[in-house]
Formats: structure tokens, sequence, C-alpha cells
């Protein structure tokens, strides 16, 4: 009997950790991917509840610990940068909103990638441009490489996602925009002391500045706003109006959108969860941000990746061949899951950028109340157990 085949769309986190599981299955696994490499750098990502026991099954917790970010934790500071409120890693047992297992997102990648490239395909420098499926499989044309016929197509191509648009419709549809944007890139400039420190600015405005594994910094700027006419894929303009937005914040708000135009990870989006009632149509389903974004707010999106992989995996090679109960079956084990990922913790939207000056002092307090020992056993179940409470199936595995 051949072995299935199934191409997955993207090599970020999902879709390689989407491989490796399905490697292991006994499948045949292409991995196409638009860039013409690993992208490198991104912002630093938590590995929490039980996406840790899915590294611990793949083998690779000692090597994301290896190549982690340490950090002590988050601090809150003022236009002078003195400190107003701080939530050590440790005071939340390294579940808190910053966690003890933190990596930056392109080494998470590489990670991925070693650990698959001797039993998958990768396909870089291309994406998909049509798919036509009918009872023999999905017939794809690519923008380089020669069409082929695979019996299964995953997209884990980000909230932007190609294969969804192309297999269930416009991104209008499914992605809901929460009301504010994010820029993030990699700078020179010194590092952050082991800190997550973030500025606060009246206007719905934050800038953040939080150590890499090289020693550089890496920039967070973010700000409310209806939605802008910008080209996602104009740089410029997205740093022309960040110096905009920030011209009046003060702190190290200057000096780091200085740094911004030699960045090489310059990243600039608009803060939106996906909201789907199916993740798969025939034999295309999606998986990760394409499937359930929910925003870097709620800090699930890696985790609920990982968690989502192995359980798709899994289903598709229990259901032998019937790829309509493998679907359903992983629908089924997640979606609960799913939507306790994609509560946005901490007072939601308005605890993260609070409008005015008061509201920045009440969040303050109430992070400095959060961060005091009677009340860190209720924060951690209040805030930071979304990430918990799924009971993981073991499948067989062929290798």
């Amino acid at each position: 009997m051949n072995e299935p085949t199934v191409l997955i769309s993207g090599a970020g986190v999902a879709g390689p950790a989407l491989a490796f599981w399905l490697a292991r299955h006994g499948w045949a696994v292409t991995v196409v991917e638009r860039a013409p490499g690993l992208r490198p750098g991104g912002q630093a990502v938590d590995v929490r509840g039980t996406a840790r026991t899915v590294l611990d099954r793949m083998g690779l917790t000692d090597r994301v610990r290896a190549v982690g970010v340490r950090e002590h934790g988050m601090a809150y500071v003022d236009a002078r940068g003195r400190t107003r409120a701080r939530l050590p890693v440790a005071a939340f047992g390294g579940e808190g909103i910053v966690a003890d297992l933190e990596i930056q997102r392109g080494d998470l990648a590489r990670l991925l990638y070693e650990a698959t490239r001797d039993h998958v395909e990768y396909v870089l420098d291309d994406s998909i441009e049509t798919l036509a499926q009918d009872a023999d499989g999905v017939r794809l044309t690519f923008d380089r490489s020669a069409p082929r016929t695979v019996d299964l197509v995953v997209g884990a191509d980000g909230s932007h996602s190609r294969t969804r648009a192309l297999a269930f419709g416009p991104e209008s549809a499914y992605v809901r925009p929460l009301g504010a944007y994010l820029a993030y890139f990699s700078t020179p400039c010194p590092d952050a002391d082991g800190w997550f420190r973030m500025h606060n600015a009246p206007g719905g405005r934050v800038v953040g500045v939080r150590p890499t594994r090289d020693g550089r910094t890496a920039a967070l700027f973010s700000f409310r706003s209806d939605a802008l006419d910008v080209d996602r894929r104009d740089r410029a303009a997205q740093q022309r109006l960040l110096a905009e937005r920030f011209a009046d914040v003060g702190w190290r708000a200057a000096e780091l959108l200085a740094a911004a135009p030699a960045a090489t990870d310059f990243y600039f989006d608009r803060y939106a969860q996906v909201r789907m009632e199916s993740w798969h149509a025939g034999r295309v389903g999606l998986l990760g941000d394409a499937a359930w974004c929910p925003s870097p707010l709620t800090g699930q999106g890696t985790s609920l990746a990982l968690v989502g992989a192995y359980l798709l995996a899994g289903e598709l090679a229990a259901a032998g061949g019937d790829h309509r109960a493998g679907y359903r079956r992983f629908e089924e084990r997640l979606r609960a899951h799913v939507a306790k990922g994609q509560e946005i913790p901490g007072g939601g939207l308005a605890g993260f950028l609070p409008a005015g000056r008061a509201a920045i002092r009440m969040r303050d307090a109430s992070m400095r109340v959060l961060a005091s020992r009677p009340m860190r056993g209720l924060a951690t179940r209040l805030f930071f157990s979304q990430a918990d409470g799924l009971d993981l199936p073991e499948y067989a595995v062929g290798r």
C-alpha cells in the first residue's frame, strides 16, 4: 500500500510540527514555503500548558531550553524608565504573562525544520497557485514548481492564509480585527537587562523592549486604531506611520524607531482573531493561525499550533485513510481548547493598551496587586491557565 501523501503550506511552527508527526505516522510529507528560506528572528513565543507535553513527546524540550530566551519577567515603566509594576516569571510558576519556556519564533522554526528535514520534503520560495479536489485527491499548481496531486492539503500559512482563501473563501469572512496594530523587530540597541519592559502612553499606545538570545533588543510598538489603509507589505509606509503615532511618546521610542529601517525581521500587522465554523473542507484542512489565530494578545498561538499539529496528525493516522473522520475527530478534540485559548487575559485590549493616564495608573496598580503573594494563585487560575486542561491521547507511531 502506498504511503498517503500530504502537502503542508507554511514552514513556520504549525507546518513543520505537523510534518514531524505525520512523517512518524508513515505519511509522505511535503512542506511548501513562499519565503526563500526559514524566517529568522521574530518575537519570543511561549510554550505553555499542554503544549509542553507535546514538546516532550517530540524530544525537543531540552533543545528549546538550550536556545531559549532568558527573561526575568515583565515590568511596566513610566516615561523616565522608572518601574511601576513587575510580574516576575517565578511568581506564577513559570506560566505567567512571561513564561519560563520562551524561544524566538525563528529559533523554534529552525529546530522543527532540523527535526524533520531527513524525512520531509521542503520546497522553499514557492506557494500554491490553484487547488482543485475530487474523490481521488487534490490537484495543485504552484508559482514555480510543477503541478502535483496529493491525498490531502493542510494550510498552516498564518492568519493571511493563501490556502484558506483558495479552499474556504475571502479573508474578510473569517478574520475579526480587534482594533489595534502591532509592530515588532530586532535592533542592535542595548538589551533590556533581562526584563520585558513596557511603557504605556495615553491614546492607547505602548512601546516595549525585551531581550533576545543573541544579546540584541526586540522592539514592540502597539497602538489602538480603526482599520488603516496601509499595505502590509510596504515597510517604509508602516515605519512612517509608527513615527507619526509615537512622535510624542518619549522613553526609548525615538531610539528604537531609528533602528527600524535596518531590521531584517520587521513585522507589522493588525491584531486580529480567526473564527471559523469548520477547519476543513473536503480534503483541505487548516492548522494554527490559519484556522484559529488567537492574536498575540493571548500568548497562546505557538502552544495551540503545537497541540493542534499533534492531534491532527494523530487523528488522520487513526482514521486509516478516512480523512473526513480524521478531520472531524480532530475538531471535536480541539474546539473547546482553542476557544479557551482565544480568550484575552488581563482585561483584554483595554488592559494592554489603556486609553488615558488614569487608566494606565489603574492598570499598573492592578498588576502590583496581581503579583502580590496572596493573589498569585488566584491570578494563575483566572488569567494564565488557558493552555491547560486538555487530555492528550497516545497515538501509535511507526518510527
